[in-house]
């Protein structure tokens, strides 16, 4: 099994900025896809950012040119980035991330347990 640990999360005042860190530990053989989703209260939940083994990025609309996202394969490790937060941010933000077990063939995704990101209006 994989297991994730998010970190970074917290109240943050507008127009401030955030640092989100996973870390992917466990039987990994091999991580593809990582990314960041969140969920607000009363909401579904939304793709905030994704990135691929080999670096490419995928936004939101909501948050492009606010976020960015970025790994560290040999830690196993997803960042997000976020600038000029706005109470809009405010959600459950969660890690994901697509992987496949050592001598595991089919890949799948696993969620971490999500951190509250809190920006008071």
């Amino acid at each position: 099994q994989v297991q994730l640990v998010e970190s970074g999360g917290g109240l943050v005042r507008p127009g401030g900025s955030l640092r989100l860190s996973c870390a992917a530990s466990g039987r990994i053989g091999t991580i593809s896809a990582m990314g960041w989703y969140r969920q607000a209260p009363g909401k579904q939940r939304e793709l905030v950012a994704t990135i691929t083994r080999d670096g490419s990025t995928n936004y939101a609309d909501s948050v492009k040119g606010r976020a960015t996202i970025s790994r560290d394969n040999a830690k196993n490790t997803v960042y997000l980035q976020m600038t000029s937060l706005s109470p809009e941010d405010t959600a459950v933000y969660y890690c994901n991330v697509a992987a496949r077990v050592i001598y595991g063939s089919v890949y799948r995704d696993y969620w971490g347990q999500g951190t509250q990101v809190t920006v008071p209006s």
